[in-house]
């Protein structure tokens, strides 16, 4: 059985259907006991970080994420999921995240310009943040999580803040968007995605479904 946690995040129902849709055992709960007896958890999550730090300090999730981590039970971060695993996050000064692998999350700059814009710079539009659709993803390394899929597969983004992983080690994929950032990681039993694999058609479908490989859910 996959846990997904519940601490209010946005995307909990779309990440739900889509496990069920893969005939995922699968529930969506706060409880403690389910969480740590679940073969494998996912942290969803849209919104701010400061934000979703306080909800789980508020439904005291914090020390049973941190539990199951070291249970080794494995733990798929999603979007604002994966960059609550990291340390800090520049959308919230002074505000600890789960602190499970190290780096910090950034805002992507005002100023971004397309790859390749030719001319004038002034003249070129800068990116749109939130960075919002479909972009490939760059493999750093195949993993478990992203096992089987295409050199340069599309998924689904929306963010406005991106990883900066201290351990470069631990990013699986990368991906460009006026700048290139962490779009990935995998380590040890602790996965993360900064797309939404629920959102991202054929190959989030085959993404979820190796991670229920992992969990060893069928």
């Amino acid at each position: 059985m996959i846990a997904i946690i519940d601490y209010d995040a946005g995307n909990l129902k779309s990440v739900e259907k889509a496990l069920r849709g893969l005939d995922a055992d699968c529930i969506a709960t706060r409880d403690p006991q389910q969480i740590l007896s679940a073969d494998g958890l996912i942290l969803p999550g849209v919104g701010a970080f400061g934000d979703a730090m306080e909800r789980l300090r508020e439904y005291e999730l914090v020390p049973v994420i941190k539990e199951a981590a070291d249970r080794q039970i494995p733990l798929l971060g999603i979007c604002l999921g994966m960059q609550l695993l990291f340390d800090e996050s520049e959308e919230a000064p002074g505000e600890e995240g789960l602190g499970l692998l190290h780096g910090r999350i950034c805002r992507f700059p005002s100023d971004m310009r397309p790859e390749g814009a030719d001319g004038d710079e002034t003249q070129v539009r800068p990116l749109k943040v939130p960075h919002m659709g479909w972009n490939s993803l760059n493999l750093q390394k195949e993993g478990r999580l992203l096992k089987g899929l295409p050199p340069h597969p599309y998924v689904y983004f929306v963010h406005s803040y991106y990883l900066q992983a201290e351990d470069e080690s631990v990013v699986s994929a990368t991906a460009d968007y006026g700048i290139t950032f962490h779009a990935s990681v995998e380590s040890g039993a602790l996965y993360g995605c900064q797309f939404h694999p629920e959102k991202s058609s054929r190959i989030g479908r085959r993404i979820l479904k190796n991670y229920m490989e992992v969990c060893d859910v069928h």
